[in-house]
C-alpha cells in the first residue's frame, strides 16, 4: 500500500510489511521451497488485504464528499494498474519472440485474457489446470489472482453502494458482507472433489471471492480514519496478541498445507481469510506495535513494490528455469529472485509511481501544448528537475516501443494460428495442427500396412524383433494425452506409422481406438467420458476381442492431488469391466523428478500393475518404461517426439504380439512383455 495520492486514507505501513510477507511466500511457492508448500497462499492475503483497503478507501471518500466518487475511483485504479501490467505483457512477449517463437501462438490467448482480466475464467473454461503441469508453465498463468481483483474492483462499488443506500448502518451491511462471504465460501465446499484436479474452486471468482469480502466487512466496522492511538495498555497487548496469532496461523498454513490438501477447500482457505482480518485489524490500528514491527523499512520497501514483484516473478522464473531440473537450484533461485526485485524497483520508479502521480495527464498536456518541441540544450544548461522529466519520457517511449514490437509479434502469430492447449496442461496438440479434445474412431477393415518402416530405437527389445503376428483379431485401446501422437498426421505424417496401421501389420482387423486428453480411469472432466465409462459402454454395445490400456498417468496425479480411490482399486475397476478378455496395460515412465507427474509416482503405478497382473490370467504388462529412450520425451518430461510416438506405436502393437501371439503360446517372462 504506496502513501496515499491525494486521499485522506491514512497510510499504514504495516500493511506493506503483509504484503510483503505474502508475495515472499507466493514466490518461494513457486520456486518449489519445501518449507513453503502452502505459500500459494499469499494470494488470498492478497485477496483480504484488497477487500478491506480498496472498501476502507470507498467509505472514508464518502465521508468526506459525501457520496462514492466511482469514476474517480475506478480511474486511480487503472492508473495504479494497467501501466505495470501491461508493460510486463509487451516484455513477455517480446522475450518470448525472441528465445521461443513457438510459444507465441498459445501465448496470445494469454494477453488477451489479461488485459480484459479475465485470466482465471480463461484457465477454467479451458480445464487449464494452475497446478498439474508437464513442463514449463505458461509464463503469464499467475495473473489469474489480479483478474478476481479486478473484478472485484469493478463490481464491488455498485454493491456497496446499493448496501449504503438500503442496509441500516454500518454493522448491518457488513453482516451482509459476511453472509456473501459465507455463500461463497459454501460454493467453494460444494464443488471441490478430493483428488480431481482443484483449478475451478482455486481460481473461480464466485469461491474466491470470500476472501475479498471478509477484509471488506472489517472496514466497515473498523475504519482506518477512525482509529485512534489513544487505547489503554490491556487492549493494545490483547489486539497485538490477536494479530500475532493471525501471523502464526498464516505461517502454519504456509508450511504444512499444499495445493492438494483437501483442508485448504473446505475451510482452510476461510481460516486464512480470518487469520488475515486479524493481521490487519492490528495493523491498521495506531496504536498497535506490531504495525511498526511489520513496517521495518527493508519489509516496507519490498510491500510498496510487491504489485511489480508479483507481476514479475512469475515469467521470469518460467523463462529462466530449464524444463527438468530435478528440483530446485538454490544459486539459480537467488538470481531470478534478484532480477525480480530489481525488474519491479525500475518499473516502480519508472512507470508505476509517476503515472500514479499523474505523469500521463502532464505528457499529454505538454504535448498538446507543443513543449515537447524545444531545442537540444547542453546537459550541463538543463536544470536537475528538467533533466529528469526528459529521461522519464526517454524511458516512456522505449516502453511504447516495446509494447509496439509485441504487438506486431503477437499479430504474427495469429496468423501462423492458435494451437489450443490440452485440458491436462500438456501443451497438446503439437506444434502444427489442431486436434480435437477426443480422439476417436473405430475401423472394423484394418487399413492397408505400410511398407515404409520406423528407424530402430535407440534401446531396442529383443522381444520386438521377433513380433509377427498377434491372436487379437479386434483390439481396443484407451489412452490419455501421452498417446494422442500416435494418431495425430501432425505428429507422424505418414499414416504407415501411425498406430492402426501397426496394428493392421501385426494382424489386428478390427480397432477401437479411445483417446482423451486428461483421461482416467476414474475422474472425469466436463464433456469427456473417463476410461471406465468408455470400458463399459464398448461392453454394452458387444465388443469382445483384446484391451489395451494406456492409462495411470493422469491417475497418479490425482491420487497425489488426494483422491481417495487408490491405485489397486482403479486397475481392479477396469479389469472387473473387461471381464475375462484379454487386456494388455502399458506401464509408464516420466523424466520429472517432483510433482503429480514425477517419475517416483510412476514407478509406484507400475509396481501396482505388476501385481494386479499376478491376480489375473488374462492380464499383461508392456514394460515401456524399461525401452523408452529419453531422447524420445519432450521437453515437458512425459510427451513425446514425433520420433517417440512413432516408435511407442511400432512397440505397442510388438508387445500385443508378445503377450497374446497367433500361436497361442503367450511370450515373456511372467506378466511383463517386452
Amino acid at each position: 500500500m504506496p502513501k496515499p495520492v491525494g486521499s485522506a486514507q491514512r497510510y499504514m505501513p504495516g500493511i506493506d510489511g503483509l504484503r510483503a510477507l505474502a508475495v515472499l511466500a507466493v514466490i518461494a511457492y513457486h520456486l518449489e521451497l519445501g518449507w513453503a508448500k502452502g505459500g500459494l497462499l499469499g494470494v488470498g492475503v492478497f485477496f483480504t488485504l484488497s477487500g478491506y483497503l480498496i472498501t476502507d478507501l470507498l467509505l472514508g471518500q464518502r465521508d468526506a464528499v459525501g457520496h462514492l466518487r466511482l469514476g474517480n475511483f475506478w480511474l486511480r485504479r487503472a492508473r495504479r494498474l494497467l501501466p505495470a501490467l501491461f508493460l510486463m505483457l509487451a516484455v513477455v512477449v517480446a522475450l518470448v519472440t525472441l528465445l521461443d517463437r513457438s510459444q507465441l501462438p498459445a501465448l496470445r490467448g494469454y494477453v488477451a485474457a489479461a488485459a480484459l482480466y479475465v485470466s482465471n475464467w480463461w484457465n477454467i473454461f479451458r480445464h487449464a489446470s494452475y497446478f498439474s503441469r508437464f513442463g514449463p508453465p505458461p509464463p503469464l498463468d499467475h495473473l489469474w489472482s489480479l483478474a478476481v481483483e479486478e473484478q472485484f474492483y469493478l463490481v464491488w462499488p455498485f454493491l456497496l453502494w446499493l448496501g449504503l443506500r438500503y442496509a441500516r448502518g454500518r454493522y448491518q451491511l457488513a453482516s451482509l458482507a459476511l453472509a456473501a462471504a459465507a455463500l461463497s465460501a459454501t460454493v467453494m465446499v460444494l464443488l471441490y472433489q478430493p483428488g480431481v484436479d482443484p483449478t475451478r474452486v482455486y481460481e473461480g471468482t464466485d469461491t474466491r471471492a470470500f476472501g475479498l469480502l471478509v477484509g471488506a466487512a472489517l472496514a466497515m466496522v473498523w475504519p482506518s480514519r477512525r482509529l485512534v492511538a489513544d487505547l489503554a495498555l490491556r487492549r493494545r497487548l490483547l489486539l497485538d496478541g490477536v494479530g500475532v496469532v493471525g501471523l502464526v496461523v498464516i505461517a502454519l498454513l504456509i508450511w504444512r498445507t499444499n495445493e492438494y490438501s483437501a483442508f485448504l477447500y473446505r475451510g482452510g482457505i476461510v481460516l486464512l481469510s480470518v487469520a488475515t482480518v486479524s493481521v490487519v485489524a492490528a495493523l491498521a490500528h495506531p496504536a498497535s506495535w506490531l504495525g511498526p514491527a511489520l513496517g521495518w523499512v527493508p519489509l516496507r520497501w519490498l510491500g510498496v513494490r510487491s504489485y511489480g514483484i508479483y507481476l514479475w516473478h512469475w515469467p521470469i522464473i518460467v523463462l529462466t528455469t530449464p524444463t527438468v531440473q530435478g528440483g530446485v537450484k538454490l544459486p539459480l533461485a537467488i538470481l531470478q529472485v534478484g532480477a525480480t526485485i530489481a525488474v519491479a524497483a525500475l518499473s516502480w520508479r519508472f512507470v508505476e509511481e509517476p503515472i500514479r502521480r499523474g505523469a500521463l495527464g502532464r505528457f499529454w498536456a505538454q504535448a498538446r501544448s507543443g513543449g515537447w518541441r524545444r531545442k537540444a540544450v547542453p546537459r550541463q544548461a538543463v536544470p536537475r528537475r528538467i533533466y529528469r522529466r526528459r529521461r522519464r519520457r526517454r524511458v516512456a517511449v522505449g516502453a511504447v516501443s516495446v509494447v509496439a514490437l509485441s504487438v506486431l509479434a503477437l499479430d504474427g502469430a495469429g496468423l501462423a494460428g492458435v494451437i489450443s492447449t490440452g485440458a491436462d496442461g500438456s501443451g497438446l496438440p503439437p506444434p502444427t495442427g489442431k486436434a480435437s479434445a477426443e480422439i476417436k474412431f473405430s475401423t472394423h477393415q484394418a487399413p492397408a500396412a505400410s511398407t515404409t518402416t520406423a528407424r530402430a530405437p535407440a534401446k531396442r527389445s529383443p522381444r520386438a524383433a521377433t513380433a509377427t503376428r498377434t491372436s487379437c483379431d479386434a483390439v481396443t485401446y484407451i489412452g490419455d494425452s501421452t498417446s494422442a501422437g500416435m494418431v495425430m498426421p501432425s505428429y507422424l505424417p505418414d499414416p504407415g506409422r501411425r498406430l492402426d496401421a501397426q496394428y493392421a501389420r501385426v494382424g489386428v482387423t478390427s480397432q477401437h481406438i479411445e483417446i482423451s486428453p486428461a483421461r482416467s480411469i476414474v475422474e472425469t472432466l466436463s464433456g469427456q467420458s473417463n476410461a471406465d465409462e468408455v470400458a463399459r459402454q464398448l461392453v454394452t454395445k458387444g465388443f469382445r476381442g483384446c484391451w489395451v490400456i494406456a492409462l495411470g498417468t493422469n491417475d497418479t496425479a490425482n491420487i497425489y492431488a488426494g483422491s481417495q480411490v487408490g491405485r489397486m482399486a482403479r486397475i481392479e475397476r477396469m479389469m472387473s469391466v473387461i471381464g475375462n478378455q484379454p487386456v494388455l496395460w502399458v506401464n509408464l515412465k516420466s523424466l520429472l523428478g517432483s510433482g503429480p507427474y514425477s517419475e517416483a509416482n510412476m514407478e509406484l503405478w507400475d509396481r501396482t500393475l505388476v501385481q494386479a497382473c499376478a491376480r489375473y490370467p488374462n492380464m499383461r504388462v508392456f514394460d515401456w518404461a524399461s525401452v523408452a529412450n529419453d531422447s524420445w520425451f519432450i521437453s515437458d518430461g512425459l510427451h513425446y517426439t514425433s520420433v517417440g510416438y512413432a516408435q511407442r506405436a511400432r512397440l505397442t502393437a510388438a508387445s500385443l504380439v508378445d503377450a497374446f501371439p497367433a500361436s497361442g503360446k503367450e511370450g515373456g517372462p511372467g506378466c511383463v512383455v517386452h
